[in-house]
This record gives C-alpha cells, structure tokens and sequence, in this order.
C-alpha cells in the first residue's frame, strides 16, 4: 500500500515539475531554456520543437514531456537494477545467508546517499527492491529537511506579519497568503529535488569498490534481564562483563566542602583552650 501510493507521489512530482517547466518556457518562447531544463531536470533531451513549444497548449506539451522523463527513468532503473543483482548474487555467494542487508551509494553527481536494501527481497525482484529503496530513501529524507525549513519559515513569517498593522492591513490576512506561498514554492522544490536525484541516479562503484553489509542495531535486553537474576545478597553481579552494559554518563563528582577558617591565635575548636598555632594547627 505505502509502495503503490509512493510510486503515485512520484509520478505526481514527475508531472508537476514537467507542468511547471512548459508553463515557465513557453510564456518566455525559450525552446533552447526548456531543452536545458529538461536536462538539468530529467536527464533527457526532448524531442519536442520550438514550433510545437510555442503553437501547442500547455497540458499537451506538459503530457508529452512527463511521457519523455517517465520513460527515461524506467530505463535508468532498468539500467541500475542489471547493475546491482551481479553484486548482490556476488555477496550471497561469498558469504552465504550471513548478509540480511546490503548499502549501496548512490550519487546525482552533485548530492551522495546510502540506501539500506535487504539482500533476499532485492535478489526475489530482480533488483527492484533496492530502487524502491533509493525512492523511499530520497523521497522521505529531501520531504524530511524541507519540512524543517519551512517550518523556520512560517516562523519568520509570524515575526514579519506584525508590522503589517503599520499599514492598515490584517495580519491574519497577509499570513495566510504568504503561509500559501510559501507552501507552494516548498513543494515545488521538493518535487525538483526528488525528480533530480532519482533521473540522474547512478552506483559509483569503480573497479575494487565493494558494497558493505548494513546492520540495524537493536539492544539485547535478554542478557541484561539474565544478568540481574544473577545477583548475590552482596550487590555482586556474578554474570557481568564489560561488554554486557555501558553507562556513558561521567561518575558525578561530589562537591567541594569548606569549613569556616581558623585564625592561627583563635582558641583551638577541640575545646584544649590553647590557641590554634600552640595545638592542633601547629603543624599547619
């Protein structure tokens, strides 16, 4: 369910970006600016012409062009699983059932990510576990930070709208507005980001590179749990080692504790009624 309604996101990111480069260039009649984009973008060069750039409607040329960079990306993925499954079928040849999940790099050439791929269902799909991996991966960790950012944002936002009663305006007015917008030009991005890296994706192993054996670490709480049933009447934990459990946090120090001073000619506090230098501080 999560995967199929992922795939829906991304094919919805895929649109909107082709949408908003042909809205950008057609208004400006710039065929050569939307070739580039459609590289910078897609990884593709389009077919379409400055005739049809500037005579056909938006929504053709934007269903044209999302066509292009879909079917791009299916072969980009194509491409890369053929890459991956040598490697993995490699790993589980090694070392057997060891391995449950495998990191692999992937770069756009400008941003670097390691996806975590678990071995058997990447080898079950013929690779197509470890892509749905690299969108999962992209697609929650780029909404993620830009999520953050937009939150400082609205924060901004909420400082800035208070002057706007200088002006006679509603700040609720102006926020809500500029909160719009601020959205808006959010998902934008996120949707370029995402489309970006996954369209320019590759596996930047060279000869002798190897991909790594990734772990998820979990606490075992059964030795812990063992280990308490193995205290005596003394405190003595019988079946500790310094490997069972390890608290980082520094032993608290106790504090410092100063008495009053004693003069040298103050009557001695041990009651002799000698003065302090002829008794106990004669020494000091």
């Amino acid at each position: 369910m999560f995967g199929e309604r992922l795939a829906l996101d991304l094919d919805n990111a895929m649109y909107a970006v082709a949408e908003g480069l042909v809205n950008a260039f057609k208004e400006q009649n710039d065929h050569e600016g939307f070739r580039l984009a459609g590289i910078v973008n897609f990884g593709i060069d389009t077919n379409i012409t400055a005739e049809e750039l500037s005579r056909s409607n938006e929504n053709q040329l934007a269903e044209k062009l999302y066509t292009e960079a879909i079917t791009n990306y299916e072969r980009r993925k194509q491409d890369l699983m053929v890459q991956a499954v040598p490697v993995f079928k490699n790993i589980r040849l090694q070392q057997g059932s060891q391995i449950d999940n495998v990191i692999v790099p992937f770069t756009d050439g400008r941003k670097q990510m390691q996806v975590l791929a678990n071995m058997e269902k990447t080898l079950k799909t013929n690779g197509a576990e470890l892509l749905n991996s690299l969108e999962r991966s992209i697609t929650l960790g780029l909404i993620d930070d830009a999520w953050k950012e937009h939150l400082r944002s609205m924060d901004d936002l909420k400082q800035s709208v208070q002057t706007a009663t200088y002006e006679q305006k509603d700040p609720l007015v102006i926020y809500k507005m500029e909160a719009f917008e601020l959205f808006k030009k959010m998902d934008g991005e996120v949707n370029r980001e995402i489309v970006q890296f996954l369209c320019h994706a590759s596996i930047p192993l060279s000869e002798g590179d190897e991909l790594k054996e990734g772990r998820q670490e979990k606490t075992d709480l059964s030795r812990l749990s063992a280990n308490k049933e193995q205290i005596d009447a003394a405190g003595n934990d019988l079946g500790a080692n310094e490997n069972d459990y390890y608290d980082p946090s520094p032993a608290k120090q106790e504090p410092v504790k100063v008495g009053p001073k004693i003069g040298r000619n103050d009557p001695c506090p041990c009651g002799s009624g000698k003065k302090f230098k002829s008794c106990h501080g004669k020494d000091a």
